[in-house]
């Protein structure tokens, strides 16, 4: 009796988050390990279904360029957890969504940081949202050039890359997790 009364619950629940997720308007939701393969299969994915609702030629390549740019960054640089009952507990796993808005598509993606990386990412993406598209456009010939890679292989490129390609501010959340690690939540708005 137990076991039935779980397995619908867990039907009614499945059944609401497929309502919410229409509701949002919600056309990709992934969770687990990017790997190269798995980013090729979401871009495909969704320009598939931009294609088929005839969006422009340079709104599906935005949103193509904001994706794989934010998945190589969970990829490169998601922290594990290292607790056996979270979720997140390899390097490289991390969340995507992608919702269409009236005048708009976001890309949000969430992984696992140290909290020691807070404060550093926070300045540095503070200071994107705060340039006009001529100083992001120096700053990003100036890392290609002269930028110090960090242990991981970033300069940051990315994320000024795609401050760039959007035109919009950045948003992004750290909520904590525990003592060491923090959840990084970083959006990203493509305007129609």
């Amino acid at each position: 009796m137990t076991k039935s009364l779980n397995n619908h619950g867990y039907l009614n629940f499945i059944h609401d988050y497929y309502r919410t997720l229409g509701f949002h308007e919600i056309l990709v939701l992934y969770e687990g390990h990017v790997t190269h393969r798995v980013m090729k299969a979401l871009t495909t994915l969704v320009d598939e279904q931009l294609e088929l609702s005839n969006e422009s030629e340079l709104i599906r390549r935005r949103v193509y360029h904001v994706m794989v740019e934010s998945l190589q960054n969970i990829s490169r640089h998601a922290e594990p957890l290292h607790e056996h009952e979270e979720a997140f507990s390899c390097h490289g796993r991390g969340l995507l969504l992608l919702d269409k808005q009236d005048q708009c598509y976001n890309i949000t993606t969430g992984n696992i940081i140290d909290n020691y990386q807070i404060d550093e990412l926070s300045e540095f993406l503070a200071k994107l949202n705060h340039m006009d598209i001529d100083a992001l456009d120096d700053m990003y010939k100036h890392q290609l050039r002269e930028g110090l890679l960090s242990p991981k292989g970033g300069a940051g490129l990315g994320f000024i890359d795609i401050r760039r390609k959007t035109r919009n501010p950045i948003e992004y959340h750290f909520p904590r997790v525990n003592d060491r690690t923090s959840f990084f939540i970083f959006t990203s708005k493509i305007s129609k």
